[in-house]
């Protein structure tokens, strides 16, 4: 038998925990106030005006998709250049990612793919892992999160 009491240092933890964990959270809500809002001004907007149409009737991933992302190209690179939550944001696309980005992306993918025609979160991430050279270790993170939250 110990004198020891392990209570404070573990509230001390878990108190210590909590404030990182606050650190994400905020850090994810200022995210979400602010995604895409480059898409909303110009030149964007005009792009977006344009193209959101023809992109809702498309099937992802499709060779319709394809071309029709190559049209809107100069609209995309500039929303690229603007928002880190997509791997061409990055020199080293996805492997400059952190975890804060790869669920922005994640969130983006999914409310992406309620505006397509026949889109899945697990077919997003398929696509996308071959799209990106995703490795087989950070593809399965990305299935087991969008199970873990009902998306798949």
């Amino acid at each position: 038998m110990t004198n020891f009491d392990s209570l404070k240092g573990t509230v001390d933890h878990i108190n210590s925990v909590r404030q990182k964990i606050f650190i994400v959270v905020n850090d994810f809500l200022d995210r979400a106030l602010k995604h895409d809002l480059s898409k909303t001004e110009s030149p964007e907007k005009e792009g977006y005006d344009i193209y959101t149409p023809k992109l809702r009737d498309t099937e992802y991933g499709s060779k319709k998709y394809w071309d029709t992302l190559k049209e809107m190209q100069p609209f995309l690179d500039h929303h690229y250049q603007n928002n880190r939550h997509h791997p061409e944001f990055f020199v080293d696309e996805i492997d400059g990612m952190n975890l804060l980005d790869l669920l922005e992306m994640m969130c983006d993918w999914k409310a992406a793919g309620e505006r397509h025609a026949n889109s899945s979160m697990l077919k997003s991430i398929e696509i996308n892992a071959e799209r990106f050279n995703m490795s087989p270790q950070l593809k399965q993170i990305l299935q087991n999160t969008a199970s873990y939250l009902g998306w798949i």
